[in-house]
């Protein structure tokens, strides 16, 4: 029997309101471990909001926005409105067709005028279609981008939405210090991550101390580098695992990519995304 979004959906669904403030949303994706909320004006379905959108929107809105502290800004300023829905019959396999074609990451599940749930691709990657991809790793992975660890902030936002991608962070002899995706950039702080600067601690030696003791430093503002936001270590497999147990393996670790490496050099991603896009042929 086909599977339908009914099997797979997640419910129930956490919402917020237009009203409420991102600053809120941030929290609940927090709290609950979510990507993403449904905005819901009473019982009516008004927009959804993703961790993307706080990623990326605050920093594109109109300067006077983007001056103003999260906790003022309302969700309805970056909620995308009237997303796509699907009924509790639609297969799973037109669900990825969806996502694929739209550039989406989930659809709210609706019956007649009521939410019932929500599809996301973590939902579709625990689906029996996924299961039983058994090729290798190497035929569905990638390329990657990567950047130095001490590169700015603004060039590692830079990159990745010119890539619209997550990006791997390299050490000076080219080996893996990190990764930074869209949950890196979101749930660093909000408020620093905005201004492009953060307070760090340095560690100085004294003049007048003994040799080999170390005092502690002022603090300094600077400039937010990759290495500060970063996720290390990184998670990787060689490009012959199949495709199923690398799904195992982001399921267990809670990720959605898999950097491939061929004896000690990074030979591309694999990414929920290109597992996605081959159940939606």
């Amino acid at each position: 029997m086909p599977v339908k979004a009914s099997d797979v959906m997640s419910s129930p669904v956490h919402v917020i309101a237009p009203s409420e403030t991102v600053a809120h949303a941030r929290r609940l994706m927090v709290r609950y471990h979510i990507s993403r909320l449904l905005v819901m004006e009473g019982e009516a379905l008004y927009g959804i909001i993703t961790k993307k959108d706080l990623a990326y929107r605050l920093r594109q809105s109109e300067p006077a926005w983007r001056r103003r502290p999260i906790d003022q800004i309302p969700v309805s300023i970056l909620a995308v409105r009237d997303p796509i829905v699907v009924a509790p019959a639609t297969g799973i396999r037109k669900i990825a067709a969806y996502f694929v074609e739209n550039g989406i990451s989930s659809v709210p599940v609706v019956d007649g005028d009521t939410v019932v749930g929500i599809v996301t691709k973590s939902d579709l990657m625990e689906s029996a279609l996924i299961k039983r991809l058994a090729c290798p790793v190497s035929d569905m992975m990638e390329d990657v981008a990567t950047i130095s660890r001490y590169h700015s902030l603004d060039h590692v936002i830079d990159v990745m939405r010119e890539r619209n991608d997550k990006v791997v962070v390299t050490n000076n002899d080219g080996s893996i210090a990190g990764i930074i995706t869209e949950t890196n950039l979101v749930f660093f702080n909000n408020d620093i991550k905005i201004g492009g600067m953060v307070e760090k601690d340095t560690t100085a030696r004294r003049r007048n101390q003994q040799r080999g003791t170390r005092g502690k430093g002022a603090h300094f503002i600077a400039p937010v580098i990759a290495e500060d936001i970063m996720t290390s270590p990184v998670i990787t497999t060689p490009p012959q695992t199949p495709v199923n147990q690398a799904v195992m393996t982001m399921n267990r670790h809670r990720i959605n990519s898999l950097v491939v490496v061929e004896e000690s050099d990074i030979a591309g991603i694999i990414k929920r995304d290109d597992i996605i896009r081959e159940v939606a042929k």
